[in-house]
């Protein structure tokens, strides 16, 4: 029923910005009781949660990323956003957007979008 699909530029030059879009359909991003995801994983490394943002528009960030973080929605295109600032090579990951009923998790207990490939090089 819910579908997500990640969507943004590949690559990345470092101090740049990353800018990728969640669009959903088959539910409203403003439907009371859940929230809207970023996750990401590198590899080699654990998935990592990023932020949320939340049906009424509240946000959530990872304190390890807060400094460069934003994550933003457009009601009117169904759709979430991130915003990644100052990026370098370590942020190089497939970056997916699920919902889910809880705020922080890395669990495929929701619905998830298939993910997009971020690469950060010069």
């Amino acid at each position: 029923q819910v579908h997500l699909v990640e969507s943004g530029p590949g690559l990345v030059t470092p101090s740049q910005t990353l800018s990728l879009a969640c669009t959903v359909s088959g539910a409203a991003i403003t439907t009371e009781g859940f929230n809207w995801i970023w996750i990401r994983q590198s590899p080699g490394r654990d998935k990592e949660w990023m932020g949320a943002i939340g049906y009424s528009g509240t946000t959530w960030y990872n304190p390890s990323l807060k400094a460069r973080i934003t994550i933003s929605r457009d009601t009117s295109k169904n759709q979430f956003t991130l915003s990644l600032r100052s990026v370098t090579p370590e942020d190089t990951a497939v970056y997916y957007c699920p919902r889910d009923r809880l705020i922080v998790t890395t669990k495929r207990s929701g619905y998830w979008g298939p993910g997009t490939q971020v690469t950060v090089s010069a």
